[in-house]
C-alpha cells in the first residue's frame, strides 16, 4: 500500500534478516539459561516475531522477514522476550533504529547493542499544537500577555494493554512557577480529537506602552519558560495513568511570530538520573534493508519503461537496456527482481527470458555447464519460478513437509551423528519413505506446473537442443537444472523462504529436509554416475535405494510435460489448497435475533474453496463463506468500531463480516489473498461502504436503510493472473535507481563502447568485464539510458527543493 504524498506515492517495504543474540543476562535462577525470542516492530507494533530458542543465552535465530509497510513509522524496533514458566513474557532489552538511520546500516551484517526498556521510553505518535501570544489591556488601561495553547488531535498514539484511552495536560513552566491544565478523556482512540484552548498569564501587568507590540517587563524570565504537553493513558488500574510521551518547546521561539501552529512527535520523558551500563543486556545480530521508492504518476517513466520494455527485441540482446542493467549492478539479483517484476506486469516476460537464455547457450562450450553460473538468466529464471510457482509449491510440497515437521521422525544416515537408541535401518527407511512421497508428489504435478514456467522450459530445451545436437539428454538437463536443482531442493531446504512454514524447522527437522532435498536433487540431475555425485559415502549407500530405471524415467516424463509447446488449460485443482490461516478477531454477523453483536477471537482458515471460521484451530467450522460468495473485500474505517487494522468481507444481501487483525502487516496480507481469490467472482461489487452500520445509519453517508447500495467505490484489487500483481512504475522507479547508482559504471561501458569500435584491437583490460558484442548497438542503448536517468533525476530533485521548502521547523 502505498503513501500517498502530493502527486507521489511512496512505497515502504523492508527485508529483515534476524542473526543471533549474544551474552543476554543469565536468568536469576539456578539453570540460568533462557528461552528467549525476539519480535519485529514498526514502533510498538509487532508484525513479526521468531520461533522460541530454548535453554540459551547466544540464540541463533536464522530467520527472514519481508513486508510491505503500509504506514508511517517512526522506529523500526525488536525486542527479545523470555518466556518462562508460567508462559509469562517478559522484556530483555531492545533495539530501536530511526527510520532515517536504516541507511547508516543497509545490507550490512550489524551487531547492536540491546539497551533497556521502561515505559517511559516506548513512545510513539504526534500532537498537533497550536500556540498564540497576545498582549491584552485590562480595565484599567494596563496591559498583560496571555498564551492562548489549543491541543487539535493527535495522531498514532500505542495502545496499551489492548485499549488506548487518551487525555493531554498543559502545563506552563518557568523556574518560579508551574500552571498545569487537563482535556477531557478520549475513550477507545489512539487517535483523539480534542481542540481544546488552554489560557495562561505569560506576564504580569504593566504600564501599557505604545511603541512596542510586545514590552514584556521580565525579559528574561520569558525566555526561561517552557510550554509542556503531556499525554496519558487514563488508566482503570489501581497502578495509575500511564505516560505515552511528552512535547516540551521553549517560549522564546514565539517572540518571532505571536502565533504558531505545527505538528511535533512525541518524546520519551528524560529522566536523567538513570546510569545503567549499555553492554550488561547483550547483543543481536541484523541485517536491514530498507526500501522507500518515491514513484510519480506513469508517464514520468514512459521513455525509461519503453526502453526496457523493448529489450526482448534488441539485436543482439546484450545492447538492450536490461542486458545492460545485468552488466553494470554489483550482483546479478539486484537486477533480476525488479526486471522480471517488470516484465510479468506487461507479458513480456517469456520472449526476454528466451533471448537472454538463448544469447547464454551460444557462449557455453560444455553442455554440462549449462545455465550452472550465476548469469543474469538464471537470476531471472530463479525470481520468475519465486513469483509464478509459489502457489505450486504450496500444492505439491506443503502437505508433506507439514507432515515432516509436526511427526519428527528420525531420518539421520550417517552413523556418526546417530542418537543413543536410533537404528539406522529404521532411519533409512523413514527418510526412503519421505524422499519417495516428495519424488511422486514432484513428478505428478507436471499439470499443476504454471503456464508462464512451462513456455520459459520450452525455450530452454529448445535452444540448449539446438546448440549441442550430438548430446541427447541437454534437453532434460537444461531444464532440470532450474526445477530441482533450484526450485524444488531449495524450497524443501528451506520452506521458511518459500512461505511453506512459517519459521525456520527445529534442527532436526532441519536435518530431515537436508538430507531429501540432496536426494532430490541428485535424482532430478539425471548425471551418469550418480553415486559419485556424493562426497559422503553413507549418502551414496543410501542412494542405491533409487538407482532403478523408473526413477529417470519418471524424471523425463514430468520434464517431457512442463517443457512442452502445447498451452495447457489450468486443470481445476480439487482437493482445498490452504492458502492462509491464524487467529483473528471477527464481530458476531447478528444472526440470532437477540444474540450480542460482540467481539470473538476466532482461527480463520482460507483455502481455495471457502473462507471458514471455528473457535480453534482443528474445531469444525462456526462459519463457511464460499469463495464464490465474497463480493468485497475492504478496509474497514476505524471510527466504526474505535478498532485499528480492521477490514470487511461483504456476502451477498449486504451482509458484511467485520474482522481485526493482529496489525497492520497482517490486515494487508489478508485483505491481498482474499481479494486476489475472490477478483473473478460474476457478482463482485463496484461500490461499498467504508464504516459501519450503527445504530439505524452508515457513519460514512448516514443513509438509514442497511441494503442502501455502498458510497465509495471498491478498490482494483489484485487480478487474479500473477502477471498483473504488480505495480508497473513502482518496477521502473526501482531500476532507475539502479542505473543512477551505478552510473559511473554506465559511463564506463560507454568509453568501452568507444574504444571497441574505434580500436577493435585487444580489449583493454579494465573494459573486458563487460559483455560488448556490437559496440555501436549498446552504446546507443547507454545513451538513451543516460539520457532517461537523467530526466527523472532531474524531477526527483525538484520534488525535494519544493518538499524542502513546504517543511517547518516541528511539523511533521
Amino acid at each position: 500500500m502505498a503513501v500517498e504524498e502530493e502527486g507521489l506515492r511512496v512505497f515502504q517495504s523492508v527485508r529483515i534478516k534476524i542473526g543471533e543474540a549474544k551474552n543476554l543476562p543469565t536468568y536469576p535462577g539456578p539453570n540460568k539459561m533462557r528461552d528467549c525470542y525476539c519480535t519485529v516492530n514498526l514502533d510498538q507494533e509487532e508484525v513479526f516475531r521468531t520461533k522460541i530458542v530454548e535453554k540459551s543465552l547466544c540464540p541463533f535465530y536464522g530467520e527472514d522477514f519481508y513486508c510491505e509497510i503500509p504506514r508511517t513509522f517512526r522506529h523500526l524496533s525488536f525486542y527479545i522476550f523470555d518466556r518462562d514458566v508460567f508462559r509469562r513474557d517478559s522484556i530483555i532489552g531492545k533495539v530501536a533504529i530511526q527510520k532515517e538511520d536504516l541507511q547508516k546500516y543497509h545490507n550490512r551484517d550489524t551487531w547492536f547493542q540491546l539497551q533497556h526498556v521502561d515505559a517511559d521510553s516506548e513512545v510513539q505518535g504526534k500532537v498537533h499544537l497550536e500556540l498564540r501570544l497576545s498582549e491584552v489591556i485590562t480595565d484599567t488601561g494596563v496591559v498583560c500577555h496571555k498564551l492562548a495553547t489549543r491541543v487539535l488531535e493527535c495522531q498514532g498514539l500505542p495502545i496499551v494493554n489492548g485499549q488506548c484511552d487518551p487525555y493531554a495536560t498543559v502545563t506552563l513552566a518557568g523556574p518560579s512557577r508551574s500552571e498545569a491544565k487537563k482535556t477531557k478523556v478520549k475513550k477507545k482512540t489512539n487517535n483523539p480529537h480534542f481542540d481544546e484552548v488552554f489560557y495562561f498569564e505569560v506576564t504580569r501587568p504593566s504600564s501599557y506602552n505604545k511603541k512596542s507590540q510586545f514590552d514584556i517587563e521580565d525579559v528574561d524570565e520569558v525566555d526561561k519558560m517552557e510550554i509542556r504537553v503531556d499525554l496519558w493513558n487514563a488508566s482503570n488500574l489501581k497502578f495509575g495513568d500511564e505516560f505515552l510521551g511528552e512535547l516540551r518547546l521553549p517560549l522564546k521561539f514565539l517572540r518571532q511570530s505571536s502565533s504558531y501552529e505545527a505538528w511535533y512527535f512525541l518524546q520519551p520523558r528524560d529522566n536523567g538520573n538513570k546510569s545503567l551500563k549499555p553492554d550488561d543486556l547483550g547483543s543481536l545480530r541484523l541485517n536491514v534493508v530498507y526500501t522507500e521508492d518515491h514513484v510519480f504518476s506513469s508517464d514520468y517513466y514512459s521513455p525509461l519503461r519503453d526502453l526496457l520494455l523493448k529489450s526482448a527485441d534488441v539485436e543482439p540482446v546484450s545492447a538492450s537496456a536490461a542486458h545492460i542493467l545485468g552488466e553494470v549492478c554489483r550482483e546479478k539479483q539486484e537486477a533480476a527482481i525488479p526486471l522480471v517484476r517488470l516484465f510479468l506486469h506487461y507479458g513480456r516476460i517469456v520472449p526476454f527470458i528466451s533471448a537472454i537464455a538463448s544469447a547464454e547457450v551460444k557462449r557455453t562450450q560444455d553442455p554440462n555447464t549449462i545455465f550452472r553460473g550465476n548469469s543474469l538468466t538464471s537470476k531471472c529464471i530463479d525470481e520468475t519460478m519465486k513469483l509464478a510457482g509459489m502457489h505450486y509449491l504450496q500444492v505439491t510440497l506443503k502437505p508433506i513437509i507439514d507432515e515432516i515437521c509436526q511427526v519428527h521422525k528420525p531420518c539421520e544416515i550417517d552413523p556418526v551423528k546417530l542418537k543413543d537408541g536410533e537404528n539406522l535401518e529404521n532411519n533409512r527407511e523413514n527418510l526412503r519413505q519421505y524422499v519417495d512421497r516428495i519424488f511422486t508428489v514432484i513428478t505428478k504435478s507436471g499439470v499443476s506446473c504454471p503456464t508462464v514456467m512451462c513456455d520459459i522450459f520450452f525455450s530452454l530445451r529448445e535452444s540448449a537442443a539446438k546448440r549441442f545436437q550430438g548430446d541427447p539428454d541437454v534437453r532434460y538437463t537444461a531444464v532440470s537444472s532450474f526445477i530441482f536443482l533450484r526450485f524444488f531442493a531449495p524450497a524443501i531446504l528451506s520452506p521458511n523462504l518459500f512461505q511453506l512454514t512459517p519459521h525456520h524447522p527445529d534442527p532436526q527437522t532441519s536435518r530431515t529436509l537436508t538430507l531429501i532435498s540432496k536426494t532430490i536433487q541428485t535424482l532430478g540431475s539425471l548425471s551418469k554416475s550418480k553415486s559419485a555425485n556424493f562426497k559422503e559415502s553413507y549418502m551414496a549407500t543410501f542412494y542405491d535405494y533409487f538407482n532403478e530405471q523408473k526413477y529417470a524415467d519418471a524424471v523425463k516424463n514430468f520434464l517431457d510435460l512442463i517443457s512442452s509447446s502445447g498451452r495447457r488449460d489450468h486443470k481445476s485443482i480439487e482437493q482445498p489448497i490452504l492458502l492462509k490461516e491464524g487467529f483473528m478477531i471477527k464481530r458476531a454477523q447478528g444472526r440470532k435475533r437477540f444474540g450480542m453483536k460482540n467481539f470473538k477471537k476466532r482461527w480463520f482458515r482460507l483455502t481455495n474453496h471457502e473462507f471458514t471460521y471455528q473457535k480453534s484451530k482443528g474445531d469444525h467450522p462456526l462459519c463457511s463463506i464460499p469463495i464464490e460468495n465474497i463480493l468485497a473485500v475492504e478496509r474497514l474505517e476505524e471510527e466504526s468500531f474505535k478498532m485499528k487494522n480492521m477490514f470487511q468481507v461483504i456476502q451477498p444481501e449486504r451482509r458484511v463480516l467485520y474482522i481485526q487483525a493482529n496489525n497492520c502487516v497482517e490486515a494487508k496480507d489478508w485483505i491481498d489473498i482474499l481479494t486476489k481469490v475472490s477478483q473473478c467472482n460474476k457478482k463482485r461489487l463496484t461500490v461499498y461502504h467504508p464504516s459501519a452500520y450503527l445504530n439505524g445509519h452508515w457513519l460514512c453517508c448516514k443513509a438509514t436503510a442497511d441494503n442502501t447500495p455502498g458510497c465509495t467505490p471498491c478498490t482494483g484489487g489484485l487480478p487474479a493472473n500473477i502477471q498483473l500483481d504488480i505495480d508497473g512504475d513502482r518496477e521502473t522507479e526501482r531500476i532507475y535507481s539502479l542505473f543512477n547508482l551505478y552510473m559511473p559504471k554506465l559511463e564506463k561501458m560507454q568509453e568501452a563502447c568507444g574504444s571497441k569500435s574505434v580500436y577493435d584491437g585487444p580489449e583493454e583490460e579494465e573494459y573486458s568485464t563487460f559483455i560488448i558484442d556490437d559496440p555501436k548497438e549498446t552504446y546507443k542503448t547507454l545513451k538513451l539510458i543516460i539520457e532517461g536517468v537523467g530526466t527523472l533525476e532531474q524531477e526527483h530533485a525538484q520534488y525535494k527543493r519544493d518538499k524542502f521548502k513546504k517543511t517547518k521547523y516541528g511539523s511533521q
